[in-house]
């Protein structure tokens, strides 16, 4: 097995802009959400900023951070 890259630096000195860091996504119990590959759901359970238990009628899926896919509707 191999070890994922690091992830790159940036140097002060290069002619390019720094990485911009996504924003953390806040999620709170009984939030409705909609998910790209689930759909629409609610939050039932939340591991403080680990992962969020959601439910999606059909389904219930935990989506661990940093919830990519999901947005609070």
């Amino acid at each position: 097995m191999t070890k994922p890259p690091a992830p790159r630096r940036h140097l002060p000195t290069s002619p390019f802009k720094a990485p911009v860091a996504p924003l953390a996504k806040h999620f709170s119990l009984g939030d409705r959400v909609s998910h790209d590959r689930y759909g629409l759901g609610r939050i039932i359970g939340v591991e403080d900023g680990i992962a969020m238990l959601v439910d999606f009628g059909s389904r219930q899926a935990r989506i661990v951070s940093p919830y990519t896919g999901m947005d609070k509707l």
